[in-house]
């Protein structure tokens, strides 16, 4: 399944349904959800990363438990914002995951998403660095995803 450019994404999702954001990592992937009016979203949780198949698997039963209508994933652009091997494989990995799914999706610039959370946690929460390491995955998902929320919004 191809992937879609973040506006056509945003039409493309049947009312009611919800969207999944996945902030992948090496070791965890972290997940975020929207709300269905498609303004909010909610960090949800972190799933260990897998094999495709595994984490296909895990995934499938949060889209059907949580009413998904499309994923989006982060892309690891480069800080110049130049495209390189991470940002092909995350693009590769998401069209694998979407086309086992059956689900439209799209990638997201995920520059900078784990620093500002892990600066706010540190700044403002004043987590310590154990409960961070729980926590920044499923917020850096949720960072992400409302970045696109903002930016694919229908005047």
């Amino acid at each position: 399944m191809p992937l879609f450019n973040p506006h056509e994404l945003r039409r493309a999702i049947p009312a009611g349904k919800r969207v999944l954001g996945l902030d992948p990592g090496s070791k965890t992937i972290g997940l975020a959800l929207t709300d269905v009016s498609l303004m909010l979203a909610s960090p949800y949780r972190s799933i260990p990363r897998k094999k495709l198949g595994d984490v296909a698997t895990t995934l499938a039963a949060i889209v059907e438990k949580e009413e998904i209508g499309a994923l989006i994933a982060g892309l690891p652009l480069s800080l110049d914002g130049s495209f390189g091997p991470a940002a092909r494989a995350a693009q590769d990995w998401l069209t694998e995951l979407a086309t086992r799914l059956h689900l439209p999706a799209c990638t997201w610039d995920e520059r900078l998403s784990s620093s500002a959370v892990n600066r706010f946690l540190i700044q403002d929460a004043d987590m310590t660095r154990k409960r961070r390491a729980e926590v920044v995955d499923k917020m850096a998902a949720s960072y992400m995803l409302q970045g696109w929320l903002d930016a694919t919004v229908e005047d």
